[in-house]
């Protein structure tokens, strides 16, 4: 029985997760589960499971705590899901905190000998370097658990790197992806956050709307699988049927295809190696309909231009792009800041910056509140 920690537990991935590992009686045990603030959700899940519960806010953690009445262990503050990783024993930890928050209690989990089924990008993104090199170190593996990068694994299994010619990660082009670019000003945070394929949370669904959410995978992908930045292309398939694709040196190109459900990824990150079956039905060809793909435009969505600037660059270059690009959702979703603004924040932010190379955990985090102070100006400018 595989011991599973869920960080992340009350958002999509972390719910869709526990879907799956019901799915599996007696194959998975949650021995851990963690959340930002909502103490509801997750002391019913914490009951279901007999799991141990960590919450970042202390007053949720309290009323989680009276909710389950002392029979379990609740966690509460700020570190708690960095306590929860580093002090309940698994085999796996499912990193699904949405945000930069994820990158500590992701690499207490690597440091204290987990596998880790990785759902947040941002850990990549911003701390690459770092969160590979402790992984390599304590032998442990980390798992996409993204659409985009579980294809590509499953793509490349039995296959060496040096035989890859490009990695093709495709993006559906979100809710706007044929909209006029002066039209583009006037979007709302409620028209950013109807998704035309996938069902996911906020922040990463304004993220596909601005094509921000794919430069970040084209980072992602880069430390994941140890190619240069220049070897992953982007392409727009508006259907979300072939999660990705891995184009190989003597011409070959295999692709992945499924019906868009995040359940399958996650299944596949869980049971790696195996496969067993799951609650996602198989794609039948005749039923998915035509299949198209297209260039991003880069002049609409100057986002994923700035993504790839910032891999190209690299060092803390990459942590300022997440921390700009957070603040400025945030604003977004807020109604502080209007759609086309996002990337102008994220831009302002990354010129403001001093670019450190091979940077340590500290000098990360050092990033991170630099690149939010840079967009709460140049916001403020605005």
């Amino acid at each position: 029985m595989r011991r599973l920690l869920v960080l992340g537990s009350t958002g999509s991935v972390g719910r869709q997760t526990l879907e799956v590992v019901r799915s599996f009686p007696g194959r998975f045990r949650v021995v851990g589960l963690g959340a930002r603030r909502n103490w509801r959700a997750a002391a019913e899940q914490a009951r279901e499971f007999g799991a141990v519960l960590a919450l970042e806010d202390p007053e949720a953690a309290r009323r989680a705590a009276r909710e389950l009445g002392g029979r379990l262990r609740v966690l509460g503050g700020p570190d708690a899901l960095t306590e929860l990783a580093s002090t309940v024993p698994a085999d796996l930890a499912v990193g699904a905190v949405s945000g930069l928050a994820g990158l500590l209690p992701n690499l207490a989990a690597l440091e204290h000998g987990m596998d880790l089924a990785l759902a947040n990008k941002e850990t990549l993104v911003a701390a690459g370097e770092l969160v590979t090199a402790t992984a390599r170190r304590g032998g442990r593996r980390i798992l996409p658990v993204d659409s985009e990068h579980a294809a590509i694994h499953q793509c490349l299994a039995g296959e060496e790197i040096a035989a890859v010619e490009r990695l093709l990660l495709t993006a559906s082009g979100g809710p706007f992806r044929d909209a006029a670019a002066e039209e583009l000003a006037a979007v709302t945070p409620q028209a950013a956050l109807c998704h035309p394929n996938w069902a996911m949370g906020p922040k990463i669904t304004v993220d596909s709307a601005t094509l921000m959410n794919k430069g970040l995978e084209v980072i992602e992908a880069t430390w994941l699988f140890g190619v240069a930045v220049e070897q992953v292309q982007v392409v727009i398939h508006p259907q979300s049927i072939v999660h990705s694709l891995v184009q190989f040196v003597d011409g070959v190109t295999m692709a992945q295809l499924g019906w868009p459900d995040m359940r399958a990824p996650i299944q596949y990150a869980l049971c790696h190696p195996e496969r067993l079956p799951g609650p996602v039905p198989p794609l039948d060809l005749l039923r998915a309909g035509p299949l198209t793909f297209e260039a991003p435009r880069e002049d609409a969505f100057p986002c994923l231009r700035l993504a790839y600037a910032a891999a190209r660059m690299g060092g803390t270059l990459p942590c300022v792009l997440n921390a700009a690009n957070e603040v400025a959702v945030e604003l977004f979703l807020a109604e502080k800041l209007s759609f086309t603004g996002i990337p102008r924040l994220v831009e302002a932010a990354m010129a403001a910056h001093r670019v450190r190379g091979h940077p340590s955990l500290e000098e990360v985090l050092a990033a991170d509140a630099e690149g939010r102070r840079a967009a709460r100006r140049a916001a403020a400018a605005c």
